[in-house]
């Protein structure tokens, strides 16, 4: 067997290694970082005031009177919770 044919063989790795080559360059090309103009540190803080002072929406209230779960992992039904005054009861 020649080195021609062995080299002839190996042509099916070309388009996988001509496509991997493109991708990574695209990935390393779109992931680059991309500077924007620093925003003072005042201007900053307007920013933050603004948000927290801004009214919680109607829809995102009822999320934040939701029991949480366990620290345990167990998740338990709701007509399997019992209340905080029934557990110290017992």
């Amino acid at each position: 067997m020649n080195t021609l044919t062995c080299v002839q063989i190996l042509l099916w790795l070309v388009p996988p290694l001509a496509v991997t080559a493109v991708a990574m360059g695209w990935a390393t090309w779109a992931g680059r970082s991309r500077t924007r103009p620093r925003v003072d540190e005042q201007e900053e803080q307007r920013r933050l005031e603004r948000a927290l002072t801004r009214p919680v929406p109607v829809r995102a209230r009822h999320l934040a009177g939701q029991v949480p779960d366990r620290p345990s992992g167990v998740r338990v039904r709701p007509s399997q919770r019992r209340r905080v005054s029934e557990v110290g009861r017992r």
